[in-house]
């Protein structure tokens, strides 16, 4: 098969969270630049409905869906009502999430609850419907996990203190394993993005502070920038991600 026809991603569908903005409105561009038909997700309509009209000006097709992702009642009918928009769902980019910033000491359990709701609960029904829905029926399947630097490893107090981002995005690494591990003989890919310090909505209340000391600390000298994550996340999404039978059991255990 051509490299080019390996990342085309030209009738494939692909449901992104928390597509309205940030890394998920530039990953959704990235899909839609290479083919695909998408959903998008996001608490506010409007944000969705301005994404919607920008993606349309770059010729990408794409439907919007209101939903709180951390409200795991409300996915599996949201879920439908994507797929039967879409006619089927062949990947998914699970990038809703939030963050919580408290001394651990002093961090409020019901931001906690909040947190794993959102951060890891919600990611994992979302891969739960689609998995089971269109991609073990399908035998094809391309699951992208948005962790985080901060789910590999500890964050230096002196720059953020938070735990229950850390705990959940830690626990979104190990979720991706055992996912991919399971689901790999379905012809499932489950992987995950670990970004770092990326200019954002979320991260705006730290970007003169944070950002600057991690741009320091960084080797490249820079924070994410607006087209970092849409290389990764096509390979990840694409026939180009898929594994060999003589690696599987190792690559399908590992997030990228």
């Amino acid at each position: 098969m051509p490299v080019k026809q390996l990342f085309d991603l030209s009738g494939r569908t692909a449901i992104i969270t928390g597509g309205s903005r940030g890394l998920g409105l530039q990953i959704a561009e990235g899909l839609g630049e290479m083919g695909a038909k998408l959903a998008l997700t996001a608490r506010k309509k409007d944000e969705l409905d301005h994404a919607v009209e920008h993606l349309a000006k770059k010729g990408i097709q794409a439907h919007a869906f209101a939903c709180d992702i951390g409200k795991r009642d409300s996915i599996p009918g949201v879920f439908d009502q994507m797929m039967a928009k879409l006619g089927r769902v062949d990947i998914l980019v699970n990038n809703a999430g939030a963050v919580w910033g408290a001394p651990a000491e002093d961090h409020p359990l019901e931001a906690w609850d909040k947190l794993v709701g959102l951060n890891l609960i919600g990611n994992f029904v979302m891969a739960q419907q689609a998995a089971k829905k269109a991609m073990i029926p399908a035998k094809w399947g391309r699951i992208v996990n948005i962790a985080s630097v901060a789910g590999l490893y500890a964050s230096d107090p002196a720059v953020v203190r938070t735990v229950s981002y850390n705990a959940t995005k830690h626990g979104v690494v190990g979720m991706t394993k055992q996912l991919a591990a399971e689901w790999g003989e379905h012809g499932i890919t489950v992987n995950a993005i670990c970004p770092g310090f990326f200019p954002s909505k979320m991260t705006h209340a730290t970007l003169d502070t944070t950002g600057e000391i991690v741009r320091k600390a960084t080797p490249t000298r820079r924070l994410g920038g607006p087209e970092d994550l849409k290389g990764l996340a096509v390979l990840l999404s694409s026939e180009a991600s898929r594994t060999s039978p003589a690696r599987r059991s190792r690559s399908t255990a590992e997030p990228c």
